[in-house]
């Protein structure tokens, strides 16, 4: 049978974070703080308007694209919180997950040997969906005195004359770094001199804990017409299992992956569509409410982290933490290993999420205060008992 699989798919390796999520499944009194899915119920007045439309028999097909009221409000959305202006008809893609509104738009741009530039530590899919559309991925290693942000020196060094796009995620998805407004001034201006498209991947884009409030870089001038914003429903309405995001951007770009998604999709999924409906509409208190949850476990972290003696630079977005372990000469997979086996807590290594990832941890604080103490108490434990 390998002999009729793709050698591209054969080559592809599964995501780590899975490895660890899969073992602390089967041991007894395990805490997981692995997985990056919130710990909360969907707020109930989203899941009664998911229920309300099964109720009204509401299991059709929509259009490819989405139903128009959800596009609408995706673009209302994108217009309250970032002034732009989309065109619902013809600008927006709703999708089953920012998932696949990643992979879509990788194979609907990308031609075989087209470079793709994907600063890590990053999020598990950028780097096999590049290999997967036939893309060369050229990694950035984002480093830790920067606090992971992306550079424009380090962009400029990466491009190529085969560079295409860049994928640009922030809040970021191992370390929690941000980008501000000036940061992405610099990289867009990298991007408008040679001639760059961005995917830009804001599902973490609520969860931001600093003064400024999140900022897209296809709101930086002359950034529009060359960002497709990827975004979704999954960690700021706590909707992981609706499986709901979707990409807006330039009109040329949007039509080719409508067609792409009606091969492969047909369309999202009808309930969740309705409930997502109702998100957008009706649900600014219930992400704020959230998010102060978030953050108050993610100061309880640091201070936890300092008293350990544990480095770790203070993360100001999504709800992940990236501590140091290189001082006690253990791999980060030896590490999250032997951590699980004497006490019971699931941790991932930073290679998860690139090379670079190496001496570090991703620590997910999508679980409750009461857990994450148990857990850190754990931990504790075990740092004490290596210092020895």
């Amino acid at each position: 049978m390998r002999d009729f699989i793709a050698d591209k798919i054969k080559d592809v390796k599964p995501s780590g974070i899975r490895k660890f999520f899969d073992i602390v499944s089967e041991m007894q009194d395990a805490i997981s703080l692995g997985v990056g899915e919130p710990d909360f119920d969907t707020p109930w007045h989203i899941r009664d308007e998911g229920i309300y439309s099964l109720e009204k028999g509401r299991t059709f097909y929509t259009s490819n694209a989405g139903l128009k009221d959800l596009k609408i409000e995706i673009c209302n959305y994108i217009k309250r919180k970032q002034n732009l202006d989309y065109d619902y008809n013809k600008q927006v893609l709703v999708t089953v997950g920012g998932s696949e509104a990643i992979d879509v738009a990788l194979r609907c741009m990308i031609n075989p040997g087209d470079e793709v530039i994907i600063p890590e530590p990053c999020y598990v899919s950028y780097v096999p969906c590049t290999t997967m559309a036939d893309g060369v991925p050229v990694t950035i290693n984002l480093k830790n005195e920067n606090n992971f942000r992306l550079t424009a020196g380090e962009l400029l060094d990466a491009i190529t004359d085969k560079t295409k796009i860049l994928i640009l995620a922030f809040p970021n998805n191992p370390t929690g770094a941000i980008m501000e407004r000036e940061d992405l001034e610099a990289i867009a201006k990298v991007c408008i001199e040679k001639d760059i498209f961005v995917i830009s991947d804001e599902i973490y884009s609520e969860l931001s804990y600093g003064d400024k409030p999140h900022v897209s870089i296809a709101a930086i001038e002359g950034m529009k017409e060359r960002t497709l914003m990827i975004n979704g429903f999954s960690k700021a309405y706590a909707m992981t299992g609706w499986r709901l995001g979707y990409a807006v951007g330039p009109e040329a770009l949007i039509k080719q992956m409508i067609k792409m998604h009606q091969f492969a999709i047909m369309c999202a999924p009808t309930t969740s569509q309705y409930a997502a409906i109702e998100a957008l509409r009706n649900g600014d208190s219930d992400v704020e409410m959230m998010r102060e949850a978030y953050n108050q476990r993610r100061r309880y972290l640091i201070h936890a982290f300092k008293e350990m003696g544990l480095p770790c630079f203070e993360p100001k977005g999504a709800f992940y933490v990236f501590p140091c372990i290189k001082e006690f000469g253990m791999t980060s997979d030896e590490f999250a290993i032997k951590l699980l086996e004497e006490q019971k807590v699931a941790v991932v290594p930073g290679t998860a999420f690139g090379d670079c990832g190496e001496g570090f941890l991703r620590i997910s604080y999508a679980y409750s205060i009461d857990d994450l103490k148990v857990a850190i108490g754990r931990l504790k434990i075990f740092v004490e008992g290596l210092r020895k």
